[in-house]
């Protein structure tokens, strides 16, 4: 299985760490052509203005579109953001193929970053340890998404449609491998 990390800015080389535990072949994606073959995709946290604007100079708007059209394709943190179909402004390049809409930095500065032990619907009983740095949330979903993890006051932190997945925290910053896992199995069961 080869899966890509968009490597433009941000934490990828933590997500192209656990994949390779999981037994996976790892591609760090900065050009159209490193799109040529893979798998899946992961969209790592960093800075969302900056991926998209690191994308459009790049060439790679649409065809990151066109890749998560068609293939398993994860957002975490500003890669949630980049995935949303709506962020509340026009000014930033997304790819808009995830019908939900996303609130940047909803917790405030990095000063507010947060953990916190979060249950989500797909990966057992076991509650994930969800670490939130200057995170977006997700405010609103389309008939065809699932919401995967909610805080206790009902805010939504992950959520899925077919075979798009977004999560508003880090789960590359954590030792828990169970989400990059559930990735792979999305990937292996299309």
């Amino acid at each position: 299985m080869k899966v890509g990390v968009l490597a433009l800015q941000g934490a990828f080389i933590e997500h192209e760490k656990k994949l390779r535990q999981l037994g996976a072949e790892t591609v760090e994606v900065r050009l159209p052509r490193d799109l040529d073959g893979l798998d899946g995709l992961i969209i790592p946290g960093g800075e969302s203005t900056t991926i998209g604007k690191l994308a459009v100079e790049f060439g790679l708007i649409e065809p990151l579109r066109t890749f998560a059209q068609q293939h398993p394709t994860w957002g975490t943190c500003a890669g949630l953001i980049f995935l949303a179909k709506d962020i509340g402004i026009d000014r930033q390049p997304i790819l808009g193929v995830m019908d939900i809409t996303v609130n940047r930095n909803a917790f405030g500065r990095q000063v507010d970053s947060f953990e916190i032990d979060l249950p989500l619907a797909r990966l057992g009983d076991m509650p994930f340890h969800a670490i939130f740095i200057r995170a977006p949330i997700i405010t609103a979903v389309g008939k065809q998404v699932e919401t995967l993890g909610q805080l206790d006051d009902g805010r939504i932190v992950a959520a899925q449609s077919g075979h798009l997945l977004g999560t508003a925290f880090h789960p590359e910053l954590t030792n828990d491998l169970r989400l990059h896992q559930y990735f792979l199995s999305m990937i292996k069961d299309r």
